[in-house]
């Protein structure tokens, strides 16, 4: 994750779906410009003032805490708040991918369909 920047998401609608999700769990403004940043800075805040809220945000959100474990022993240095955001937004990412494959073929003829 080295230079690993939370703004490497391009505007679409799954960008709206993982800030409004995430806008409901941590109380950010959705559409906001500035969303990641305040994600991380947020996730920050938590980890001073409530760490076991985080806990339960990551645990809802289905981040694992043994990845959360590896990328801070990996980046000491690095901001907590960036790259458990990162993390976070990743896990958003991979579930819409994992709905994405799990459609089903719309291309099933209407009479073929249960």
């Amino acid at each position: 994750m080295p230079g690993h920047k939370i703004n490497y998401l391009k505007p679409n609608n799954d960008i709206l779906f993982i800030q409004e999700n995430l806008a409901a769990e941590f109380g950010l403004a959705p559409g906001d410009a500035a969303w990641k940043e305040q994600l991380a800075a947020k996730i920050d805040e938590l980890i001073v003032s409530d760490f076991p809220k985080l806990v339960n945000s990551l645990y809802r959100l289905d981040v694992s805490e043994e990845a959360v474990k590896q990328v801070l022993k990996q980046y000491p240095n690095r901001n907590a708040g960036e790259l458990i955001a990162g993390l976070v937004i990743d896990r958003m990412l991979k579930k819409i991918e994992s709905r994405q494959e799990s459609r089903p073929n719309s291309a099933i003829p209407d009479d073929e369909k249960w």
